[in-house]
């Protein structure tokens, strides 16, 4: 498995990681990311399942046939990665650049690895990405989902909302740091 080029120009993405957190010296030896091709769709769509199931059932939302069919509405293998922690795939990101913003259309960790900093560590590597790119990171998450806190916690602020989501911005770190 090749791992996930971060050099894209085309995308948020660069090549620095700032460390700005004190876990994230620890968890850099133990996460990576691997390049998403088509033929991964199943297994992206499985992760995204089991990292959504619980709040899509709080709601009364949850259909893995829906699921899947969202997921296939907003596949952009080119700007997904696996994450991958000690060497197995516990999440994906889709992180892209659209006219003045980063859009960061899916974040999903298998629940036996969230609550461990994997998703912080990761999150504050994509926004170092946008913030070295001079933009801000929009997203939604969905209504009554932890989610929503984590997103609060790492500076995002609520824009909007509709039903079932909720929709954030971070804006541009003035020192290119959280």
């Amino acid at each position: 498995m090749a791992k996930k080029s971060l050099s894209n120009s085309n995308s948020c993405k660069n090549e620095s990681q700032t460390m700005t957190h004190p876990l994230d010296a620890t968890l850099s030896h133990r996460i990576g990311f691997e390049a998403v091709t088509v033929a991964d769709f199943d297994e992206l769509a499985t992760l995204r399942i089991a990292a959504m199931q619980t709040s899509l059932e709080r709601v009364g939302r949850f259909d893995p046939q829906r699921a899947r069919e969202r997921l296939q509405q907003s596949f952009y293998p080119d700007d997904t990665a696996f994450i991958v922690l000690d060497g197995l795939r516990i999440g994906f990101y889709t992180f892209r650049v659209a006219e003045d913003r980063c859009l960061l259309d899916h974040f999903y960790i298998r629940p036996s690895s969230q609550s461990s900093g994997v998703g912080s560590y990761v999150l504050r590597q994509l926004l170092a990405r946008a913030d070295a790119k001079q933009l801000p990171v929009h997203l939604g998450a969905l209504r009554d989902s932890p989610a929503n806190r984590f997103y609060q916690r790492h500076g995002f602020v609520q824009t909007a909302e509709d039903e079932w989501d909720i929709y954030y911005v971070r804006l541009v770190a003035s020192n290119g740091k959280e």
